[in-house]
């Protein structure tokens, strides 16, 4: 598996991220929660997303900086959910704090959160 994060990865679509939040489940561990969305199709590929609030960071070069970070850590770790023919996740990840957080710290909360998210793709 190729460790990048494409154009095919990054969930874009309004009506995707609408979804999201309408109907979809909820994770967190510590500041950072992800909202998913497990629906049966043909793609290939997982659909992420990633945002940081206002609410926490009032500059936009730290919110950009926590939103690296985050891609970053879903990229170098994305292995860990598994690509099913039959199942595909879409997700946001948000980080709701607002402490700066290091790369370790980002790191490890997501690789908690995917195998998490690993197991309810696997069920």
């Amino acid at each position: 598996m190729k460790l990048t994060l494409g154009r095919n990865k990054k969930l874009k679509s309004k009506k995707a991220t609408d979804l999201i939040f309408s109907d979809g489940k909820s994770l967190r561990k510590g500041p950072l929660r992800v909202v998913y969305f497990i629906e049966p199709t043909t793609a290939t590929q997982h659909q992420v997303g990633v945002s940081v609030g206002k609410r926490f960071f009032k500059s936009a070069v730290d919110r950009n900086r926590v939103k690296r970070l985050m891609r970053e850590s879903y990229r170098l770790h994305q292995e860990l959910l598994p690509v099913t023919n039959g199942l595909h996740l879409k997700a946001m990840f948000i980080f709701q704090s607002g402490k700066m957080p290091d790369h370790e710290y980002i790191e490890q909360l997501t690789k908690k959160l995917l195998k998490e998210l690993a197991k309810k793709i696997a069920v």
